[in-house]
């Protein structure tokens, strides 16, 4: 091929990249703003908006609207839509007054007309550019919330920012952690009380976990609970933590410990108490954090706070000296129910170690827990002490192989369950999959944190901190089953089940219309009785799906809204995703990314069919080089398969790089990797690599884009 030419196409397809990423500016006419705040988020609120992420303090993901029901929801129909940009969009949306907000991409928040899709502003905080090294894994929040005329969102920059909600404009803007700590914020803020508050995520390197409060008006903080104790040797913050530091062990304030407090909080208003759920420590494995001892508190935990001061309440671990990446970071949903004839204020969460627990929220005491899923770590919890009864074997003692159940994808993801005060009962998105896990090989002793945020820094590699073995992140993951469970908290067992054809389906609405509206990966979006668990509805989205679904009244019209395209790096875990990739026809650059609005007698046009993928590129100038590829394919799995898919299949809002011109030309895709001409677009650079390097990884994603042509002949 002729070099020039080769230079043209690959310029050219930089350009359309740049292109595909860039949003446009829109103009923002007044929009207004509600009442009482907190009179909204009460749990027993009207449900004419959905103001935050679970829409109340409780976190339900219920709506009392009642207007679609199993009757009329045979009239429902699209009432409009709205074409997005490439970025991830596997958000919950918010309503507030008429408004429909939401967040695409690295935090770029939109307001339009709830009725009518008309859109009104735009804000886009330019993460990406701040980010620096912590570009390298996040792919955007999850969700934003509503306060008092305002909007809040976090960044992967670990900004939080409150936008106004007439105009869009920024109103304040805090710094949550150091920028150069390995985090960045995908949770959805929390509001209560005049307050908002937010944590952050981390698998990529040393971190202490935290929740900090601010004034919801000012930006001004307020109090931060640290979720595991600092350094003794700087002395304790309170006596929490000196209390929290006797269940360590070994250099973990070398690590930082983990428990980051990346998803999960509640609030209870009438006991001024907020919840929160912490992650896994750091590193995952025990014996390499905290020498194989102790509970290591507040690791894998709901802890229990006081509103106005963040003082300790209570605590309960899900998982003590958790080793299995069983983060209790799943969303906490807050009920009263009748129990054993007894009236209980309870909360309820469904961890990813295949356990649900009902817990009393008052007193912190366990009252119940059953698996919800496949379980082979823990025969049981025990009734009395709360503590699981673990498998012998269980935690791979010397160098010995388990087959653990769930994986450390978990039984429920982030993916929020739903609680219907109607039914009494709880909606999960269930995922059943195990892996083998084996530390055999790893120097427990001389382990450091990549000083990168590589991936398998923190999963483990037979050469780091592997609490698991197998071809990419230091696990293999077994079967892959997907469902929605309807289950009963108080008789702790599955009222009805339906299996789905994909592992990893979206988060659970539940109406006071006997209804529950989940999505698929596969396209569809369907509902379901609360009752018996039956498919009354379905909708072919024509494209993925995996954000929750959400319910509106405007002027006394019930609606019903999701977003469509796919998003966050669960599908790309331990090479699990492909399947789906393939069988669906899902690629970054044709999914179709939409908010898609229902309504009863919606009338809107019928959406297109989605757009194939593109063919592997025509590189004809490839030659095969079986060792430069294997090099090449080390490097990738460590820095480019979170995003650009395992085995470059392209699944999330990365291009798939087989499709890509950028391929042919060597300069250009230096101009990219190394250099970071497209960091403002959300691709990271590394200028660590070197030319060598640079050769290495093209020659691999080269050769898998000639092995997909050779397929495709």
């Amino acid at each position: 091929m002729n070099g020039g030419l080769r230079v043209t196409r690959a310029l050219f397809a930089l350009a359309l990249v740049a292109l595909h990423f860039a949003g446009a500016a829109l103009a923002a006419p007044a929009v207004p703003t509600s009442g009482d705040s907190s009179a909204q988020y009460l749990d027993n609120s009207d449900g004419r908006n959905w103001q935050g992420y679970g829409r109340t303090f409780g976190q339900q993901h219920y709506s009392p609207l009642a207007q679609i029901d199993q009757t009329t929801i045979l009239r429902l129909g699209l009432a409009w839509s709205m074409d997005l940009g490439p970025e991830n969009s596997a958000t919950q949306p918010i309503e507030v007054d008429g408004v429909l907000y939401f967040a695409t991409g690295l935090s770029v928040v939109q307001a339009v007309d709830a009725a009518s899709g008309k859109a009104l502003w735009r804000y886009d905080p330019r993460a990406a550019e701040k980010a620096g090294l912590n570009l390298r894994l996040g792919w955007g929040v999850r969700g934003i919330a509503w306060w008092n005329g305002k909007i809040y969102t976090g960044t992967q920059d670990g900004r939080l920012i409150a936008i106004d909600a007439q105009s869009g404009k920024p109103v304040w803007s805090v710094q949550t952690f150091d920028a150069q700590y390995p985090a960045h914020i995908n949770g959805a803020p929390r509001v209560f009380d005049g307050k908002v508050i937010i944590g952050y995520a981390s698998t990529t390197g040393a971190t202490r976990g935290y929740v900090t409060t601010y004034d919801a008006e000012t930006g001004r903080q307020l109090w931060r609970f640290y979720a595991v104790p600092g350094n003794p040797e700087d002395g304790f913050e309170n006596k929490t933590m000196e209390m929290a530091a006797k269940t360590w062990a070994g250099h973990w304030r070398k690590f930082g410990g983990g428990a980051d407090v990346w998803n999960s909080m509640a609030y209870d208003a009438e006991t001024n108490t907020v919840y929160i759920g912490t992650g896994s420590g750091y590193p995952w494995n025990r014996r390499v954090r905290s020498a194989d001892q102790g509970d290591n508190l507040f690791v894998a935990s709901i802890v229990a706070l006081n509103g106005t001061t963040g003082a300790y309440k209570w605590h309960y671990q899900i998982n003590p000296g958790d080793t299995w990446d069983y983060d209790a970071t799943m969303d906490i949903e807050l009920a009263d129910l009748t129990i054993d004839g007894k009236p209980r204020k309870i909360l309820m969460q469904a961890p990813k170690n295949g356990f649900f627990y009902v817990i009393d929220r008052i007193t912190g005491q366990l009252i119940s827990a059953k698996p919800y899923a496949k379980v082979t770590w823990a025969s049981r919890i025990d009734s009395k002490t709360g503590r699981p009864i673990e498998a012998p074997g269980a935690r791979y003692p010397n160098g010995t192989t388990a087959d653990i159940w769930p994986s450390g994808i978990g039984a429920h993801s982030w993916m929020p369950m739903a609680y219907s005060p109607q039914t009494k009962l709880v909606y999960l998105p269930v995922i059943e999959s195990g892996n083998r896990m084996s530390d055999s090989g790893v120097d427990v002793k001389n382990w450091r944190p990549p000083l990168d945020r590589a991936v398998d820094g923190a999963i483990g590699s037979v050469a780091e901190d592997s609490t698991a073995v197998d071809d990419q992140h230091g696990r293999s993951v077994r079967r892959i089953e997907g469902a929605l469970v309807a289950w009963s908290p108080i008789a702790q067992r599955v009222v009805w089940k339906v299996a789905h054809p994909t592992f990893i389906n979206s988060g659970v609405l539940a109406t006071g219309g006997d209804l529950v509206f989940q999505d698929t990966v596969d396209g569809t979006l369907k509902a379901y009785s609360a009752t018996t668990g039956k498919v009354v509805w379905s909708f072919a989205a024509q494209a993925p799906l995996v954000a929750t679904p959400i319910s509106y009244s405007v002027k006394g019209r019930q609606f019903v809204a999701v977003l469509t395209g796919l998003g966050m790096g669960i599908l790309q875990i331990a090479g699990i995703s492909n399947t789906h990739m393939e069988q669906y026809g899902i690629d970054p650059r044709s999914q179709a990314r939409r908010v898609l609005t229902f309504a009863l007698d919606g009338a809107a046009p019928p959406l297109p069919a989605p757009r194939p993928p593109a063919p592997a590129i025509n590189d004809d100038d490839f030659k095969p080089n079986v060792a430069t590829a294997a090099a090449g394919k080390a490097l990738y799995e460590r820095h480019c398969a979170t995003c650009h898919g395992v085995s470059v299949v392209g699944s999330i809002q990365a291009p798939d790089l087989r499709r890509s011109a950028v391929l042919l030309v060597p300069e250009v895709f230096a101009g990219i990797v190394h250099d970071g001409k497209l960091v403002s677009k959300g691709m990271p650079d590394f200028g660590e690599l070197n030319d060598a390097e640079l050769a290495d990884l093209r020659q691999y994603v080269r050769t898998e884009a000639h092995e997909l042509r050779e397929r495709n002949k």
